[in-house]
């Protein structure tokens, strides 16, 4: 952690962050997976289609679910549980960002027409 707050530069701060229409491209060519790391609660209540539940607090212990090969997206509506869960993943290894305009954004963003197009072109239901 100390390494990584030391070495902390206008280059890192820029790429910790993606926006939900890079987010979108990414997941439709297959190259990032998106975790939600909002309570199970929250999640069963609602959630974006083709993003795994995985709460901040069990994430320690549920890193093999997480694809390394893969940009992984933490997510939540408000950014806070995100940016902790995407600093800890950082720290574990992965390349890792967290959804600057949170998960109410990228709902936001997949309305409508958009919704379908993502559905069509990734293949997720869910």
């Amino acid at each position: 952690m100390k390494s990584y707050l030391s070495n902390f530069d206008y280059v890192e701060r820029k790429a910790m962050k993606i926006t939900s229409t890079e987010l979108v491209e990414l997941l439709q060519a297959g190259k990032a997976q998106l975790i939600d790391i909002r309570f199970k609660e929250e999640f069963s209540a609602w959630h974006m289609g083709g993003s795994i539940n995985i709460p901040l607090n069990e994430l320690p212990d549920r890193l093999d679910e997480i694809d390394k090969n893969k940009t992984i997206v933490t997510a939540c509506p408000h950014k806070d549980r995100a940016i902790l869960g995407r600093i800890f993943l950082t720290l574990n290894g992965y390349q890792a960002k967290y959804l600057v305009d949170g998960l109410m954004g990228m709902a936001d963003l997949l309305r409508g027409d958009k919704a379908k197009h993502f559905v069509e072109k990734t293949g997720i239901v869910n």
